[in-house]
């Protein structure tokens, strides 16, 4: 199942790179506000879920572009482009992300960023890798030390006034902060020792679905804001080091909307 979800995100990134090469002769939709979508999203999202359901025609698919489709225990969970406002404007931080939700855990997990060439996998009980290298969590210990990846809430602008309490101190109390505009690709930082914790608030689950299993393998924590584990379903999302979640959840909690 991994080796097919790899041939499909290959063969998003191909679409994609392609694309990159003339940006401008793009047509740019938009979604709603600050959300945009391209011919781009819709030709890699067709191009995976081909390769997907060819393989296995009885499984589901929850696409970003055209959502759900099929009823089954193993569910496709498809991001074809993370980062497509970042594409347009030829900023190069975007990925493919591909889970796969076998009743209600993500079992398998790539996440492609093609500009750069690298592959993230992982499956659940086998690790995370990067290009075949196997990657784990940074060492780091301490939040003082750690740099921190998160996401603005662009889609509802009204969640920023929740949101900027939580950013004011973590400026204070970390190395910093980074916003690069692609939370899949972002996770999959976290698993690679990039970055030492993640959070965001506002995401679906193809944002977090691969991702969130690339982290576990790699040895760190993820959970909701709450600590539980219901993050793809709430669309909200903690990760970290073993030694970093715990006080940046502490953190994102405390200022938790009640």
């Amino acid at each position: 199942m991994l080796t097919i979800a790899v041939k499909a995100a290959r063969r998003a990134g191909a679409i994609i790179n392609r694309a990159a090469q003339d940006i401008d002769a793009l047509t740019v939709s938009t979604k709603r506000h600050n959300d945009f979508v391209t011919e781009v999203d819709q030709a890699a999202e067709q191009a995976v879920i081909q390769i997907l359901l060819k393989a296995y025609p009885d499984h589901a698919i929850l696409a970003e572009e055209s959502g759900a489709q099929g009823k089954s225990d193993y569910v496709w969970i498809i991001d074809p482009l993370d980062g497509t406002t970042n594409f347009i404007h030829g900023f190069p931080q975007y990925c493919v992300s591909i889970g796969l939700r076998h009743k209600g855990t993500v079992t398998q997990a790539v996440i492609y960023d093609p500009g750069r060439n690298e592959l993230y996998t992982a499956t659940r009980g086998h690790g995370a890798y990067l290009n075949d290298r196997r990657i784990r969590v940074s060492k780091r210990r301490q939040l003082d030390d750690a740099l921190i990846g998160t996401g603005f809430p662009f889609r509802e602008i009204g969640h920023v006034s929740d949101y900027l309490p939580v950013l004011g101190k973590l400026m204070a109390q970390t190395a910093g902060v980074r916003r690069a505009g692609a939370a899949a690709l972002d996770l999959a930082y976290v698993a690679a020792g990039r970055l030492d914790g993640f959070w965001e608030k506002g995401l679906a689950p193809w944002d977090m679905a691969a991702g969130s299993l690339m982290i576990q393998e790699a040895g760190g924590l993820v959970s909701d804001f709450e600590g539980d584990g219901n993050y793809l379903d709430k669309g909200e999302i903690v990760a970290g080091t073993p030694k970093v979640f715990a006080p940046l959840l502490q953190i994102v909690a405390a200022h938790r909307p009640k």
